[in-house]
């Protein structure tokens, strides 16, 4: 049996699946790895934006990556989604919250 998240690392998943464009990156993913030239062209974002996502989930644990060489000798990075499955129930939460290293975590994107 997998060990529950501790506060902090439920935070931060909660908190980055908390973004249209992350949990949108996540769903293409979940069909299979992509490199990202071809997943920002799916997902109608720029590159620059979708990195910027993809480092954040990649932090959060939630996808990998992997730079490959292509046949003409450019590197591409793919991302995958990693495997991952969190069970949110009120004695999961008062567990999470138990341990949070901080009374009150701020997130990278709660208002100050």
């Amino acid at each position: 049996m997998t060990e529950p998240p501790s506060g902090d690392e439920l935070l931060q998943v909660l908190a980055t699946l908390a973004n249209p464009h992350r949990l949108r990156v996540v769903a293409t993913l979940a069909r299979g790895r992509a490199y990202v030239s071809a997943l920002a062209r799916e997902l109608g974002i720029s590159r620059a934006l979708l990195q910027l996502h993809l480092k954040k989930l990649e932090s959060a644990g939630l996808v990998s990556s992997a730079l490959e060489l292509s046949p003409d000798g450019k590197a591409m990075k793919f991302y995958q989604v990693t495997a991952f499955g969190y069970q949110l129930t009120p004695t999961t939460i008062a567990a999470a919250a138990s341990s949070l290293t901080t009374p009150h975590a701020r997130t990278e994107e709660e208002p100050q």
